[in-house]
């Protein structure tokens, strides 16, 4: 498959910068105190105390410990990106490009961060179940504009079953190139997975 052309992220206003910036210093703060204690070992008090927030702060942006680890400011640049594709191209390759690229410049920006999410996910089994959860969201919301963009029903099982495989074949890619101590060929081995997708899910 050819590379993807990488496309600017959708600008956003003050009010949402701000909000990223304190959710990446709670993340900055947590990761820092799991890795000198552990994950179990560090509550959510002492990562206010650290990110020079409070602990409501913590709550207001992150619901759970689990999602300090699990989250983070892609959903709506995918979205965005997703909106902004061909409405004739095929749905795995719309999905293809408005996940590789965003997952390229992650890997790319904040690699250690990348690393550290993915070592405490291997490591802790509730990250694991709340990471289901949030697979199923995101899910949801892809399903959503992939209907909208085909002129189909929301739950319709065809879209379910295709973004459903897209992202499970991202995971497994990244988790692939992260057990094997090579998360620099993340955009080659997404780029392969969902080239097995494409030749065998169309919609």
């Amino acid at each position: 498959m050819a590379r993807t052309t990488p496309t600017a992220p959708p600008k956003l206003g003050l009010r949402e910068r701000k909000k990223i910036q304190t959710r990446q210093a709670i993340r900055r703060a947590a990761y820092q105190l799991f890795q000198e204690q552990g994950y179990d070992a560090t509550p959510v008090d002492q990562i206010a105390e650290a990110a020079d927030v409070s602990p409501s702060t913590v709550f207001r942006y992150f619901p759970t410990k689990e999602d300090i680890v699990l989250t983070d400011e892609y959903d709506p640049l995918i979205l965005e990106a997703l909106r902004a594709r061909p409405l004739d191209e095929p749905p795995v390759a719309s999905l293809r490009h408005a996940l590789v690229d965003l997952i390229r410049q992650y890997a790319e920006d904040a690699r250690g961060e990348l690393e550290i999410r993915l070592t405490l996910i291997r490591q802790v089994p509730a990250l694991r179940g709340r990471m289901s959860e949030g697979m199923t969201r995101t899910r949801d919301m892809l399903g959503e504009v992939l209907a909208e963009r085909s002129g189909r029903a929301a739950d319709d099982l065809d879209v379910r079953v295709v973004v459903a495989a897209v992202l499970a074949a991202v995971q497994e890619a990244i988790f692939y190139c992260f057990d094997r101590g090579r998360i620099e060929d993340v955009e080659k081995e997404i780029d392969r997975a969902l080239d097995v997708l494409a030749r065998g899910l169309p919609l």
